[in-house]
Formats: structure tokens, C-alpha cells, sequence
């Protein structure tokens, strides 16, 4: 079953910008704006941090970057799925662009994802793209065309409207988080208003001049807009 996360939700991914301490504080930062503005947040932690943002937070879903469909035993460097699970993480991001998987090998993932009730978000580039992920079951997924990662210019609303029609013509339990390049909160506020269930951030938060004071901006813009839109799934 699935267990998409209630909306609006936010995903939130430092990736290799932010090192140690610095994860931990922004996580803390984040879950505490998680609480004050309802928004459910996942985490996307560097491997290292897993255990150190699921011990020092409370409400922030934490996931892991990748996992691999791999089972205990040989295979070392795989990212195992039960040792992200052990360390604390909740769910894994599959198929971003900088660690893309084949689409056999991602269906497997996702099942094995699934046997060890771990959520999984897989990311999407193309709208034909978002169709064919969206088969393999994912409980979310993240649309966002690749040219506008770390770009700071936001993707246009005909993508973002035509990318979730893509994905809930497949599965419409399916959540749809629309990103790429969002560098404020009027781009989380224009997303959600066009329909998505969420959006997110990477080098927007971790590369501001103040992370803390973005994680704030952003969470507030996609609670207003959820608002403004009646707080309704569209």
C-alpha cells in the first residue's frame, strides 16, 4: 500500500553542499518549521548524517538518497536497504539524475523498497519520463526537468500542470512533488498553486545566504498557497 505523505509536503535535500554539523542544524531548522507551519518535510540526508538527523529530530521524514536493490551479504559499497532503514531513514529518493537507474532495475528497487515498508520518492525528467516511472509504483515522485537543477530559475507552470496530468493518468495516489531550480518562495508558492502536492530544494536552501531563513520562506509560501488554494488535493 501506499503511503504518500499527507499534502502539502516538502522535500528538502543538502546533497554535498552542507557537511556534519551544518546537515544537523539545518534538519533541526526544518523540523521545527515543519511543526510551525503543518508542512510534512522529507529530509533527504546525506548516508553519513542518516543517524544523526533521525536521533535529533522528531517530525521530519528522513530518507536516504539512494538505496540499492541489494541483498545482506556480499556486495560491498551497495547502499543496502536495511542498513538505511537501521540507521533511522524512513524512505530513499531513487533516479535522481545524478544517480539514474534503468527502469528494470528501478521497479525492483521500489518492490524491495516496498517488502521493508520503506517509502520511496523517484525522480522524473520528461513528461514521458513521469509516465513511465509512475508505472513502476512509487509512493511519491519528484518532477523536474534536469537542465533546471542548481539553476535557481524555477520550472514554467505548463510543466508543472502537464507533469502531474502525466502521473495521476498512471496512479492518482501517486504524490507529485514539482521541482527544479526553486530559489524562493514565490516559486513554492507558484507550484503549489498550479496543483502540485509539493516542491522542494536543494542548492536554493543549502547555498543561501541563510539556509535557516530559506527553510522559513519556503515552508510558509507552500503553506499559504495550500491555503489559498482550499487545501484541497487538485
Amino acid at each position: 500500500m501506499k503511503k504518500r505523505l499527507n499534502s502539502p509536503f516538502f522535500e528538502i535535500g543538502p546533497k554535498n553542499y552542507l557537511v556534519g554539523d551544518a546537515v544537523i542544524d539545518l534538519a533541526r531548522i526544518a523540523d521545527e518549521a515543519s511543526v510551525k507551519y503543518g508542512i510534512n518535510v522529507i529530509f533527504t540526508t546525506p548516508y553519513a548524517d542518516i543517524r544523526a538527523v533521525a536521533e535529533k529530530t522528531k517530525n521530519l521524514y528522513v530518507f536516504a538518497p539512494h538505496m540499492d536493490c541489494a541483498p545482506i551479504g556480499r556486495g560491498l559499497a551497495n547502499v543496502l536497504p536495511e542498513s538505511i532503514k537501521a540507521a533511522g531513514a524512513v524512505g530513499a529518493m531513487l533516479n535522481h539524475s545524478e544517480r539514474p537507474l534503468e527502469v528494470s532495475e528501478l521497479c525492483k528497487t521500489v518492490a524491495r523498497a516496498r517488502e521493508l515498508d520503506l517509502m520511496t520518492i523517484v525522480c522524473a525528467d520528461t513528461i514521458a519520463e513521469a509516465k513511465a516511472v509512475a508505472s513502476t509504483g512509487p509512493d511519491m515522485m519528484v518532477v523536474e526537468p534536469v537542465d533546471l537543477i542548481g539553476t535557481g530559475q524555477a520550472c514554467d507552470l505548463t510543466y508543472v500542470k502537464a507533469s502531474i496530468d502525466a502521473v495521476r493518468s498512471v496512479d492518482p495516489e501517486i504524490g507529485v512533488l514539482v521541482g527544479g531550480g526553486v530559489a524562493g518562495g514565490k516559486d513554492v508558492y507558484d507550484i503549489i498553486m498550479a496543483g502540485a502536492d509539493a516542491t522542494g530544494s536543494s542548492s536554493g536552501i543549502a547555498k543561501a545566504k541563510d539556509p535557516g531563513a530559506m527553510v522559513q520562506e519556503m515552508l510558509e509560501a507552500a503553506r499559504q498557497a495550500w491555503d489559498d488554494r482550499g487545501g484541497k488535493r487538485a
